[in-house]
């Protein structure tokens, strides 16, 4: 059995991914913070220190190499801050001398550049030092000339630099906590109305929502409205499809009753012949209300695929009417996909290319195409065609041109309400090969 989890809000959730990213972003910052300090506290370490032993060699190579009347000690720890150390084979110079036991051995050793002595122990002297070492020759005689400076000071500074960007760090932190928890309510205001509008809907008291919704929310409350009306519209053609069908049928029985009650007349023909168009009549209106109300009209997210349902009726009508030739004109796809009700569009080919297999002579033809904006299905046949005067009058209600064909004349009919019902348009005109031409237009979008 798998657990129920209760869903998290929109603000539970914006949190739970910001608020550690927030953070863990944060963190990485201090960091880096930290490695650049102690980077850049380096490098400008070792520049002073290089800038100071070239000062030192100047004033060694100015001297001529008498370490003894250089005028160092207390001007250049006072000045410069740093510890030295001056070697020739006759004098060794090192101030202070509590750095004695850290500097002592560098002297001898051959490496040039920054050194980084660390973990003396001597007493008195720092445990962590960065020295520069270089040795020159004057007159002949090599000088070695050493400038350290105590990094556990400068680590300590660092440390309380650090220190502070934590705690600016953190309270960075609870500032971005506040503007989340701010950002997050304003832009959750229009949910909240949103969601007072869906109560006040529920207890009636509003019939449509209207409220200013952000751009996200726009298309929700636009197909909230959209489906809204389709309930209404529904209920209005119930109705409507009802009351009809109650006028329809109401005279076409009593009068069938009427009859039935007559002990006085017998059922001869004349009055069997009534008695079945009365019924042949009520039998044709309850199969258009039935046929009226599977229509399901523009639908979000239902779709069809055109051509495979327009290939399927093909074959099904050749099968029926082997003496003529269907035919089926298209740039579609297969798995192309109209925004049309799959029932909907059955019945719009259907009842078109029927009314075509009727009236043809040797060829129906259908195509299908569609733009930007619409999607287009054409059906042509070689029939008589329809007068002029006709045309405009087809798809009418009960509205046969020629009594001898099979058939009630709803097929044209059930067309036009489903186009209707679509936003679309039909028109009916003249057929290139003599017949009849019937176009439908329907939105893309309802």
């Amino acid at each position: 059995m798998m657990p129920i989890t209760k869903p998290l809000s929109v603000r539970t959730t914006l949190l739970t991914l910001l608020l550690p990213s927030g953070i863990v972003l944060m963190a990485l910052a201090w960091i880096v913070h930290g490695l650049l300090l102690d980077r850049m506290s380096r490098d400008f370490v070792e520049g002073r220190l290089h800038d100071e032993v070239a000062f030192l060699e100047l004033q060694v190579r100015q001297s001529g190499g008498q370490l003894d009347a250089l005028q160092t000690g207390d001007y250049f720890e006072e000045v410069f801050h740093h510890a030295f150390a001056l070697h020739s084979p006759t004098v060794t110079t090192i101030s202070p001398e509590s750095w004695r036991p850290l500097l002592e051995p560098l002297l001898e050793a051959e490496q040039q550049g920054s050194i980084r002595v660390q973990g003396s122990g001597a007493a008195g002297a720092p445990s962590d030092i960065l020295a520069y070492r270089r040795q020159i020759t004057v007159d002949g005689v090599p000088i070695v000339i050493i400038v350290s400076e105590d990094m556990d000071a400068l680590r300590s500074s660092q440390a309380e630099l650090h220190a502070w960007t934590a705690i600016v760090s953190i309270l960075l932190i609870l500032l971005l906590v506040a503007v989340i928890w701010v950002g997050i309510a304003l832009a959750l205001r229009p949910v909240a109305s949103l969601q007072s509008a869906l109560t006040q809907l529920q207890g009636g008291t509003i019939s449509r929502i209207d409220v200013r919704a952000p751009e996200e929310f726009r298309p929700l409350v636009n197909q909230l409205n959209q489906l809204l009306d389709s309930l209404d519209q529904r209920l209005e053609r119930s109705r409507a499809a009802l009351a009809n069908l109650s006028h329809s049928v109401k005279t076409p029985i009593a009068a069938v009753r009427q009859i039935l009650e007559d002990d006085s007349r017998p059922l001869d023909t004349a009055l069997r012949d009534e008695m079945a168009r009365r019924l042949s009549h009520i039998d044709k209106q309850l199969e258009t209300e039935m046929r009226r109300s599977q229509f399901a009209g523009p639908q979000v997210g239902k779709s069809a695929l055109p051509v495979k349902q327009a290939r399927d009726l093909l074959w099904m009508l050749g099968r029926l009417h082997p003496e003529k030739s269907f035919e089926l004109t298209t740039d579609l796809t297969d798995e192309h996909r109209w925004p049309v009700e799959e029932h909907d569009l059955s019945e719009v080919f259907g009842n078109l290319l029927d009314n075509a297999g009727k009236w043809a002579t040797h060829s129906i033809e259908l195509s299908l195409g569609e733009s930007a904006n619409t999607v287009r299905m054409v059906v042509t046949d070689d029939g008589p065609g329809v007068a002029a005067e006709n045309l405009d009058h087809l798809g009418s209600r009960g509205l046969r041109l020629d009594e001898q064909t099979p058939g009630h004349g709803l097929g044209l009919a059930i067309v036009r309400d489903i186009v209707q019902r679509y936003g679309g348009r039909i028109n009916f005109s003249d057929g290139t090969k003599g017949g009849l031409r019937v176009e439908v237009d329907l939105p893309r979008k309802s």
